[in-house]
């Protein structure tokens, strides 16, 4: 089998200042999964937008307080026109993510409203970058290859994984082995046969991603869950802790039996028939 290249990360640093910049350079050059590299430099909003307008990157590590505009109005500039360029035809690439990285805690709750997948304060820590790229790679629906053991026949060597935060530790979680996705509180736990995680993505965007696999086959059975079709045993009336949330009586909901954890969730009433439907057509 031809060995493919390891895809990197492209990250465009923006910071008024060199040090800073050397700083993070180091830092991303450093970091071992997901595999990155500096692929331009600039020290305001304008040389970014220049630098944007020729080449392609997949993450901004963005400055807030720079000369000129700063970075916030840069990353609604760039919002922006993601956004008008959706409604065209012709639009054919991402709009980069964003990562702010600024010695200024107070902008956090703005930045996170213009869809930043994080926000750093410096001194920047080569841990909590990393944590912070990993989640670019998710945001951005791929993750770079990284090696792995030699594929059984007839296997691919692109399945496609969920990277997770465990303790400091990356760790890759085949999409294969997911049996389902569950939002609790600020977070998403992640299910598998053998193991619970947590992600900081939205429920929404993990379905998105997901469902945009063609041999992946996911199933939405309630506002707050999403299961994995393979997984689902049976449909039936269960006595459950609480209701459904959406207007069953207290105590009893539909549910969907969970292999092999043997777990069972609620399914909303709205979404019965089409958990119904897709076992009745053998979908499941």
């Amino acid at each position: 089998m031809t060995a493919h290249p390891i895809p990197k990360l492209r990250v465009l640093l923006v910071d008024d200042e060199e040090l800073a910049r050397l700083r993070l350079r180091s830092l991303v050059q450093d970091c071992a999964e997901p595999l990155c590299e500096v692929v331009g430099e600039a020290a305001n909003a304008t040389q970014a937008l220049v630098w944007l307008a020729t080449r392609q990157c997949d993450v901004l590590l963005l400055d807030v307080r720079m000369p000129g505009r700063d970075g916030l109005q840069l990353a609604e500039e760039l919002r922006a026109a993601a956004a008008a360029a959706s409604t065209t035809s012709a639009a054919t690439s991402r709009p980069p993510a964003v990562v702010f990285v600024t010695a200024h805690a107070e902008h956090a709750l703005k930045a996170f409203d213009l869809d930043a997948v994080d926000y750093l304060t410096k001194p920047v820590r080569r841990e909590r970058l990393q944590a912070a790229l990993a989640r670019v790679t998710q945001r951005l629906s791929w993750v770079p290859a990284a090696p792995n053991p030699p594929a059984a026949p007839g296997a691919t060597d692109t399945a496609p994984v969920i990277v997770v935060t465990d303790r400091g530790r990356l760790i890759r979680v085949p999409v294969a082995d997911v049996l389902y996705l569950k939002a609790e509180l600020k977070y998403v736990s992640l299910r598998t046969a053998t193991s619970t995680h947590l992600l900081d993505d939205s429920l929404s965007d993990l379905e998105q991603r997901l469902t945009r696999q063609g041999d992946l086959r996911f199933i939405r059975i309630h506002r707050n869950a999403l299961v994995a079709c393979k997984a689902v045993l049976a449909l039936e009336r269960r006595v459950l802790a609480g209701n459904d949330d959406d207007g069953a009586e207290a105590g009893e909901a539909w549910a969907v039996r969970v292999a092999p954890v043997n777990e069972w969730l609620a399914v909303s009433r709205r979404q019965v028939a089409a958990v119904r439907e897709a076992l009745a057509a053998g979908g499941v």
